[in-house]
């Protein structure tokens, strides 16, 4: 067989698998491609999670780990959303003032820290909520099950897919921008979710990565704790 009939069959291949990929994404390819994905991820990564997992330890002194239950995708038998077991390398320490409490979050958050936030490589644990299928790799990021009965109705829909490791919203702001946006964000992607949408914010997300853009809100070290709504306040009182 020639070498140029060789090239056209590779060729095409790519094409019909692209397109293929396209059309069914949200109904299969967007699980397939986490799966693979997140696989090939930890598999490569796996020297770099050893070395941050020890260096982890050291620095904070301890369980270089962060574990908390996130709300995920709501279940359509049940209609509550799945409590999932997010992890993360921590990148705050637990000291304490002389009352037991708790330091702010700016004085907890150390160097090291501050460069795990910084590359995002505090993320890198969360390759296996994904690989388990509590996450995926785009999508809205996952919050704080204590703020599930502040949401409205629509801001809820944020839960009808999967929570991401990266998202619309992260790309567009990250804690740089106010909860209102982030979850106007967050549904416009829930309602818009394609194959290209999804390689545009990956690259996106690298791009962020490296220049550094919306890590910490322009008030906290951290992104500020999410109240509710006024509209819903106004009806409660």
């Amino acid at each position: 067989m020639k070498w140029y009939w060789i090239v056209a069959i590779v060729i095409g291949s790519l094409v019909f698998w692209f397109a293929l990929s396209a059309i069914l994404y949200k109904q299969f390819f967007k699980r397939f491609y986490d799966l693979v994905l997140s696989l090939f991820a930890l598999i490569v990564l796996s020297p770099l999670l050893l070395i941050l997992t020890i260096v982890g330890a050291i620095a904070m002194k301890g369980n270089p780990f962060f574990v908390q239950k996130r709300p995920g995708k709501i279940n359509k038998k049940t209609g509550t959303e799945k409590i999932i077991s997010l992890l993360k390398f921590r990148t705050m320490t637990y000291e304490k003032d002389e009352n037991g409490n708790l330091l702010p979050d700016s004085e907890r958050l150390n160097r090291y820290g501050k460069l795990l936030r910084s590359t995002s490589l505090d993320e890198l644990p969360s390759l296996i909520n994904i690989l388990v299928g509590d996450l995926s790799i785009v999508g809205p990021r996952p919050l704080l099950v204590k703020y599930l009965p502040l949401y409205s109705d629509e801001q809820r829909r944020r839960h009808l897919v999967r929570p991401g490791l990266t998202g619309y919203a992260q790309v567009h702001g990250r804690n740089a921008i106010s909860w209102e946006e982030k979850f106007k964000l967050d549904i416009q992607y829930v309602d818009n979710i394609t194959f290209w949408g999804d390689i545009k914010i990956i690259f996106e997300t690298v791009f962020a990565v490296i220049g550094h853009k919306g890590i910490n809100s322009e008030t906290s070290a951290t992104m500020e704790e999410f109240k509710g709504n006024n509209i819903s306040h106004d009806k409660n009182e």
